[in-house]
């Protein structure tokens, strides 16, 4: 009798709403029933042993058969060509440092008052160096005629593509290919003073250039690494049909600095001289790469249309900051820890603003969303017991003796409906062999640019549509 008379009540307010002409109204009240209570996982289960690399490369990350790939891999690690017998693996606390550097240096160049507004393929494999340069990510291109094969550090941070030149007037550090000789080039050509793409350089350096006849670039980092040399063009080769003349590069005879045995960087900014630019007649300024998960592991840069592997890639839209224009700026707007959305305001993220960038290792959350999320994966790691804080990383557990750890997901969440659920790997960041910390930190002050560094985006495809406006996450992009 109570159940006829509870469906008779849900009929008459149904009927009674209905005549208010309130359909979207039951929908609402009902709505709930249809979604689940948590879209996303709530831990991860792994062994302790898949965070610490091998000491032996493995088979390189499979792709699309009709992509040719430019491997990436890290620096320092079995995978990286730049390998030595006699190079030192640089300590975490050693790399956490140039890391803080880098963030610095990035913070220095924003102004912080943002007004944002929306704005065929080849891969390289990537390999990532856990030196002292940060997380490094190695590719391996072509330049000259003939073509000598040069690896360099690959950074959506910079513009500029430079490698070291002959006759080294100044100062050429120590890298593992033979120096360029623009002499032996049939197609190289130094750029006069005069001409716009010297005009350009200011933008994309920081710093004026100067004429001696030819054009001279100058360009330091946050760490005090410094190239300096002439600005010229000559032919980059990707692959066997991706070939690009009168290419504008830095032919640098004067340089120092943290760059390992790197032979140069690839800049993949968004000035009109970066890589991105410079090819976009034929790419489209689409690009995307996998950084892997270990540096036993190795990953790819992709250029083109056809450079998206992943039928799942969720995209969510590129910012312009008239501050920062070369740095890839994203509406983050949200961060969950085990499932749950923390109560963090959007405006938190708003007042600084955010950035992607493949050169940063941890990423940098504003101070009030730190202190929240921290707090909120501190007690879900509750049972584990806490170790002391190691240099940047405050959020740091004893797993010693254990093989198997549970640790919450991360997902953070972008405009657009977008989310990156960050892979196991870029969750916790091995100390040493019983310390474990938490991969982020907080920035010093609200205003402080967050950025989203190279640990959360492994094994992710992350792909860069710069002409279409947005940037993608695909999952499963590598190991």
């Amino acid at each position: 009798m109570a159940n006829s008379h509870s469906s008779f009540l849900f009929f008459l307010l149904s009927f009674v709403l209905f005549l208010c002409d309130c359909p979207k109204k039951v929908e609402a009240a009902y709505r709930f029933k249809e979604k689940p209570a948590n879209l996303h996982p709530q831990k991860h289960d792994f062994a302790i042993s898949s965070l610490i690399p091998g000491k032996v490369c493995s088979a390189p990350t499979e792709g699309p058969k009709t992509i040719s790939r430019l491997q990436v891999a890290y620096k320092y690690g079995p995978c990286s060509p730049m390998k030595r017998g006699n190079t030192t693996t640089p300590t975490l606390h050693q790399i956490l440092l140039r890391d803080e550097t880098r963030v610095k240096s990035i913070h220095s160049k924003i102004s912080n008052q943002h007004s944002l507004v929306s704005d065929p393929a080849v891969e390289l494999p990537a390999n990532s160096g856990e030196s002292l340069e940060t997380g490094d990510f190695i590719v391996t291109v072509g330049f000259g005629t003939p073509k000598q094969d040069f690896r360099l550090v690959f950074d959506t941070g910079s513009d500029l593509t430079w490698i070291q030149c002959l006759p080294c007037s100044g100062q050429c550090y120590t890298q593992k290919d033979p120096y360029f000789n623009p002499s032996l080039s049939s197609t190289y050509s130094n750029i006069p003073c005069t001409s716009m793409a010297c005009s350009q350089l200011e933008s994309a350096t920081g710093n004026a250039p100067s004429c001696s006849g030819n054009c001279i670039y100058q360009i330091s980092y946050g760490d005090n690494s410094y190239s300096q040399g002439n600005l010229a063009t000559d032919t980059l080769t990707l692959s066997s049909s991706d070939i690009f003349p009168k290419f504008k590069f830095g032919c640098g005879e004067n340089n120092n600095g943290l760059f390992g045995y790197a032979d140069g960087l690839l800049g993949l900014g968004r000035n009109q001289i970066s890589t991105v630019s410079q090819t976009s007649h034929k790419y489209g300024k689409l690009f995307s790469y996998c950084l892997p998960s270990t540096s036993s592991f190795t990953g790819y840069l992709s250029f083109g249309k056809k450079a998206v592997a992943s039928s799942g890639v969720q995209y969510t839209p590129l910012l312009t900051d008239s501050s920062g224009p070369s740095f890839y700026f994203l509406d983050l707007i949200g961060i969950s820890v085990g499932g749950k959305r923390l109560s963090i305001p959007t405006s938190v993220f708003k007042i600084s603003g955010t950035i992607i960038d493949s050169g940063t290792v941890i990423s940098r959350l504003q101070p009030k969303a730190y202190s929240i999320f921290r707090l909120a994966f501190r007690r879900a790691m509750a049972r584990y017991p806490a170790a002391p804080a190691y240099s940047i990383l405050d959020t740091c557990f004893n797993l010693e003796g254990i093989s198997t750890v549970t640790v919450p997901t991360i997902v953070l969440h972008f405009g657009g409906g977008t989310d990156l659920n960050v892979d196991q790997s870029g969750i916790l960041i091995v100390a040493n062999l019983t310390q474990y910390c938490l991969a982020f930190a907080g920035n010093d002050a609200a205003t402080d640019l967050a950025i989203i560094g190279n640990m959360q985006q492994q094994t992710m495809e992350v792909v860069y549509d710069v002409e279409g406006g947005k940037l993608g996450f695909g999952p499963k992009g590598c190991s």
